[in-house]
C-alpha cells in the first residue's frame, strides 16, 4: 500500500440505513484498502488507505452517505498499519462486525 491511511468516525443516522454497504461499494470502486464497521454508540467507523486524493474524496463522500442516511459529523484522523490490518485476511476492503 502506498499513500495515506485515515481513521474515520461518522455520526448521525448512519446505522440501519445501508451505510456500511454503501461505504464498502464506494471504497472498492475507488480501489481503496481498509474496513468499515458499526459501533455500539450508533456511529460508523472506517479506515481508508490509498492515494491521498482518493482517500480525501472518499471521506468527503462519507459526509453525504447513502440517500437514507443523515450524517451529522465526520471526524478523520491519521491512521496506521495496525488499524489497516484489522481487515479480514485476503480482503482488500472488509465489512467488520459491530464493536
Amino acid at each position: 500500500m502506498s499513500g495515506v491511511i485515515r481513521h474515520v468516525t461518522i455520526s448521525g443516522r448512519v446505522q440501519g440505513v445501508g451505510y456500511r454497504g454503501w461505504v464498502d461499494e464506494r471504497a472498492n470502486a475507488r480501489g481503496l484498502e481498509g474496513w468499515v464497521r458499526n459501533r455500539r454508540d450508533g456511529s460508523v467507523e472506517a479506515v481508508f488507505a490509498g492515494p491521498d486524493d482518493v482517500v480525501t474524496e472518499m471521506i468527503t463522500a462519507c459526509g453525504r452517505g447513502p440517500f437514507s442516511a443523515r450524517v451529522a459529523a465526520v471526524h478523520a484522523a491519521s491512521g496506521n498499519s495496525d488499524l489497516l490490518n484489522q481487515r479480514r485476511a485476503g480482503e482488500r476492503f472488509s465489512v467488520l462486525p459491530t464493536i
